[in-house]
């Protein structure tokens, strides 16, 4: 099988660090910046960042439509830190939506300016200990019943994951620790693999 592509939303923020990642991992990042770039990929990355600035980019560069077209197809996302409040149907300090694909609440600079950012670590379903940098991060406040929470830091929801979606407020690139970037090849390896046998 050809090497996964994933696509990473490169428009702003923390994409640089993502795309190292996966292609520590043996995969091919894809930088996204304009519509066309979104054909043909494995899996998506949403970075973290300017949530307003990276929302507003994908609206005039006509991002936005495609993107959203293929994560309700079942293309496997990973979104960190400001790619969840892109994804989020609810954002509770803003009036904009963008992707609006996964059914969570999200409140966007929530810790405040004593606690902007700082690092711990927590159990996560399926993981158990990853180490959490935090940066400017959002909150997850409410979540639908569909959705899986996958982690929480001091009551706060940290982690999600809803059908091909899991939505991170932390920034798992900026550590060693990149079983959340493996675990998006896996599910991109099996949807790629079952596309190729209903073709066969």
């Amino acid at each position: 099988m050809s090497k996964i592509k994933v696509g990473i939303l490169a428009l702003q923020g923390a994409f640089a660090e993502h795309a190292r990642a996966v292609e520590s991992l043996g995969a091919v990042p894809v930088l996204l910046r304009e519509a066309s770039d979104v054909e043909g990929i494995d899996a998506l990355i949403l970075p973290g960042g300017e949530s307003t600035v990276q929302g507003k980019l994908l609206r005039q560069l006509n991002m936005e439509a495609p993107i959203k077209k293929e994560i309700l197809a079942g293309l496997p996302v990973l979104a960190t830190c400001a790619g969840v409040i892109l994804l989020a149907d609810h954002i509770e300090n803003d009036r904009e939506r963008y992707l609006g694909t996964l059914p969570v609440s999200v409140r966007r600079n929530a810790y405040g300016r004593q606690l902007a950012s700082f690092m711990t670590a927590a159990p996560v379903e399926g993981f158990g200990r990853f180490d959490m940098t935090f940066i400017r991060a959002p909150q997850i406040t409410k979540v639908s019943d569909q959705v899986n929470v996958l982690a929480r830091v001091d009551g706060h929801i940290s982690a999600v994951s809803y059908k091909n979606q899991v939505g991170l407020t932390f920034h798992p690139e900026l550590g060693s620790d990149l079983r959340f970037h493996g675990q998006l090849l896996e599910r991109a390896g099996r949807r790629k693999d079952g596309q190729l046998r209903k073709a066969i």
